[in-house]
């Protein structure tokens, strides 16, 4: 399978998803000359939400970018996260570094608008065209590309279509099938929202468990309003509950209704909030990235999970990845499989991060669990120890050596 020359055009390649690893992806696919179009649902790029990490490897694809100034311009410097217990006693205080293995010079974390906005601001304009409020409906391989049929009504033929368009990827079901085969669920579901910053948080977070549940806050700088999260095991994936969020707001209300610490209040705050967000806890896995003209890159691909605070770096490093690929050779197969080749053990090292440390360090779901997760907070207070219990992490953050690619 190679690329078409024989319409008289660049290759083109169409990217589902404006979030992160798409904008990323188009950039580069632009710099080697390729005709790129993203699509879109909302009804532009996406500002604020919440801070997400540039660690290790993908430190050096943002510098490649040229905007690793503007990104460290944005850091946010979260210092710290308190445990306390059901009383709010501290129970101990980790460093932020300690907690995630990462370095000063190959670590930044930024609001992700900020992140997003860098990136947009790289490929909007003649380089990259963008179809706001507009998604794919059917995708349709032949010969030599892939007919794609916008819900807009619209009709169009491309080289490559990719699914560049997250965890509940439209790409990804149209091409592969159904989500379940793909979703590999950590045991945890999770609720985000905001609220008045009644605990007066600056550059830090709390954080309170028991078994099977946890809650907290965290501030990413100095404002009057502060994030909280409501988290809590359940033995069965409650796939499509974040449809409804009442159903939610109604089940977390349940299972967490003689809560300590400060859940309560946090329970009332979760009713009025009108940026609640609900989802599993889970890790895209998939044997392959790619069928036919059909490819997928970031979370869509392999989704590591917030335990492992990796999904934004493994969205960049794969976006970089797969356009030197698809640029260096004319077999379209062959550059795909190659993105899988190079990728594969830093993606499998980096989800590995969600199931050892991260899973039970802050969500505990045993007695035992707890207790345990205990003894390393306090454990951590050893600055000693604290280095020897991030090395891994900060390995793996860096394990992949970025191949250099040449622009034409």
């Amino acid at each position: 399978m190679s690329w078409d020359f024989d319409r008289g055009s660049n290759r083109t390649v169409l990217i589902l998803g404006a979030g992160i690893a798409g904008p990323a992806l188009a950039y580069w696919l632009a710099r080697y000359g390729f005709t790129v179009t993203i699509v879109e649902r909302a009804a532009a790029v996406r500002s604020g939400g919440y801070p997400i990490d540039v660690r290790g490897t993908a430190v050096d694809v943002i510098e490649r970018m040229g905007i690793l100034p503007q990104v460290r311009a944005a850091h946010v410097h979260s210092r710290r996260t308190t445990f306390v217990d059901a009383a709010g006693t501290t129970i101990g205080v980790v460093g932020i570094q300690d907690m995630t293995g990462s370095e000063d010079d190959r670590d930044v974390e930024l609001p992700r608008g900020d992140l997003t906005g860098q990136i947009y601001a790289l490929t909007r304009g003649d380089t990259v065209t963008y179809r706001f409020n507009d998604t794919v409906e059917e995708l349709s391989e032949g010969g030599s590309g892939v007919d794609v049929r916008f819900r807009s009504g619209e009709r169009d033929r491309f080289d490559l279509v990719v699914g560049a368009d997250g965890l509940h990827s439209r790409t990804r079901e149209l091409a592969f099938g159904s989500a379940h085969r793909f979703s590999h669920y950590l045991g945890h579901c999770f609720n985000l929202f905001s609220l008045p910053n009644e605990l007066d948080l600056s550059h830090e977070s709390v954080i309170y468990s028991e078994p099977g549940r946890s809650a907290g806050a965290f501030a990413v700088g100095d404002n009057d309003q502060m994030s909280a999260f409501l988290n809590f095991a359940t033995q069965e994936p409650p796939f499509g509950a974040h449809a409804d969020p009442d159903e939610q707001r109604r089940r977390t209300e349940r299972i967490f209704a003689d809560g300590g610490w400060i859940v309560p209040r946090l329970l009332e705050a979760m009713r009025q909030a009108d940026d609640l967000y609900f989802d599993t806890v889970s890790q895209v896995r998939m044997d392959r990235w790619s069928t036919g003209r059909v490819a997928l890159v970031g979370d869509a691909a392999f989704a590591p999970s917030f335990l492992s605070g990796q999904g934004t770096s493994l969205a960049l490093v794969g976006a970089y990845v797969l356009a030197g690929e698809l640029a260096s050779t004319s077999d379209l197969f062959a550059a795909l499989m190659s993105y899988e080749r190079i990728m594969r053990p830093f993606v499998e090292a980096n989800q590995a991060l969600a199931t050892k440390a991260g899973g039970s360090l802050l969500l505990p779901r045993t007695p035992e669990e707890l207790q345990a997760r205990n003894r390393t907070i306090q454990m951590l207070a050893s600055s000693a120890e604290s280095r020897r219990f991030g090395d891994t992490a900060r390995e793996v953050h860096g394990s992949l050596c970025l191949p250099t690619y040449r622009c034409p």
